[in-house]
């Protein structure tokens, strides 16, 4: 597994981490918030730098910055939700935010091999 494929293998874990505590309802909102500036750092840190700007792997990676920012209204739209339904909608939507941010990993990782 090259550099880069190992980075995203890390991201797309953190983010299934987050998922799989969304899904259980194991994380306040709070630590959800915690732990997407944890995933934008590492992703800013330790992928950003080493993208070509001439390659697909571009492509991805400002699609990923474009979802962990979406990622974050979504949270501060659940932090702002009181009704049930409201709450139960808005994890599905973080749910379904945080698959599409693991599958973007994944076609970067089957990209380089």
């Amino acid at each position: 597994m090259s550099l880069n494929q190992d980075k995203y293998h890390t991201l797309a874990t953190l983010l299934a981490e987050v998922r799989r505590d969304v899904a259980t309802n194991q994380i306040t909102v709070a630590e959800i918030r915690q732990r997407l500036v944890l995933l934008q750092q590492f992703f800013q840190e330790q992928i950003v730098p080493f993208v070509s700007n001439a390659s697909r792997e571009q492509m991805f990676c400002t699609e990923i910055n474009k979802q962990l920012r979406l990622l974050e209204i979504d949270i501060n739209f659940l932090a702002g939700a009181s009704k049930p339904a409201t709450i139960d909608t808005r994890l599905k939507i973080i749910g379904d935010r945080i698959n599409t941010l693991i599958k973007y990993c994944e076609a970067v990782m089957g990209n380089e091999q």
